[in-house]
């Protein structure tokens, strides 16, 4: 008899971790093997799929099956093999450098495409295993070994990319706020297309502390706001701040102050079809206004996968293909003697 009912546990592998002590990738996996038993789908039904990186040696660590690909092509990889197995819950790993330099033509097509599954994105803005060259998220001026006077380039955001390829699910969390984690992966599972989860992670050999500016406990409450659909936008230590409307832009205001109520702020809706007030949301960064964790956006819309696969099931019926060579014999053919 199959289990039903699957505990972090099922999804772990035996081999032993390999990542530094005190890296953002001992919790984002802890987080994932916790998600997992919480979805559950069985082990045998997921497969882990990534490419070339630190944050990439997490398929080792799963109890599933996996493939550690090559540099970039993960999302391409995963697609093929949800396209040829759309039964099975497919995710995939990528870091910051992986997904989105090398590997950035797959990633935003793979978001276009509307395929079923979930990308996780480890951000911590640099390449770590080949050892400190800034990365396409390093911020402007980054000094680094490859960049000694400091970078002369505007860096990618994530959200923006995925919300230019038209993506119907984006969320953020970071390493260290295990909860949100769980609740954004979840959720990824939960969604029926293209799941994006960018995690802001630290690296502690080539780039700690990148993300203390948000990350820092003394701060964090006024510097993040953690998104839930159906729930006020509030933030600070004692949720005394709130995002509301300030023309077509957005505003941090305190309740109570100024004039301004709790019913003067905003209800997040996950759900609705349009991006504009997602898209602002996802691209606050901690400073003028508080960096979105939680599910940002989260829209129904035609899974590329399950597309085909009615269409191929349409045309075996219609056309009466049950292989491969009827198919290739239905045409026109030639013989070469």
């Amino acid at each position: 008899m199959e289990q039903t009912q699957y505990t972090p546990a099922n999804y772990k592998s035996s081999q032993s971790v390999r990542w530094c002590p005190g890296c953002g990738d001992h919790a984002i996996l802890n987080s994932l093997h916790k998600a997992m038993a919480t979805v559950g789908v069985p082990p045998h039904m997921t497969a882990v799929i990534s490419g070339i990186g630190c944050s990439s040696r997490l398929p080792y660590y799963m109890n599933t099956y996996g493939f550690h690909t090559i540099h970039g092509r993960a999302a391409a990889i995963a697609t093929g093999f949800k396209v040829a197995r759309p039964d099975m819950t497919v995710w995939q790993i990528s870091g910051d450098g992986d997904g989105l330099a090398i590997g950035g033509n797959h990633f935003i097509h793979a978001v276009r495409r509307n395929i079923d599954i979930n990308m996780l994105l480890f951000n911590n803005k640099i390449y770590g295993l080949t050892k400190g060259q800034y990365s396409p998220t390093s911020d402007r001026g980054f000094v680094s070994k490859s960049s000694p006077y400091g970078t002369t380039e505007d860096p990618f955001i994530p959200a923006e990319l995925v919300f230019g390829a038209r993506g119907n699910f984006f969320a953020r969390s970071i390493d260290v706020e295990l909860q949100i984690s769980q609740e954004v992966l979840v959720a990824a599972a939960r969604h029926k297309g293209a799941s994006v989860v960018e995690i802001l992670q630290n690296c502690v050999i080539f780039n700690h502390g990148i993300h203390n500016f948000i990350t820092d406990k003394e701060h964090r409450a006024e510097r993040t706001i953690h998104l839930v659909h159906g729930e006020k936008m509030l933030f600070g230590k004692d949720n005394e701040m709130g995002l509301v409307r300030d023309g077509f832009l957005l505003k941090a205001v305190k309740v109570g102050e100024e004039g301004y109520t709790m019913d003067d702020v905003l209800v997040h809706d996950a759900h609705t079809p349009s991006n504009f007030l997602h898209q602002q949301l996802a691209m606050m960064d901690g400073h003028d206004l508080p960096l979105a964790l939680g599910v940002i956006r989260d829209v129904d819309s035609p899974a590329y996968d399950q597309a085909v696969e009615e269409q191929v099931a349409e045309v075996r019926a219609r056309k009466n293909f049950s292989s491969l060579r009827d198919m290739v014999l239905a045409g026109e053919t030639w013989t070469v003697e």
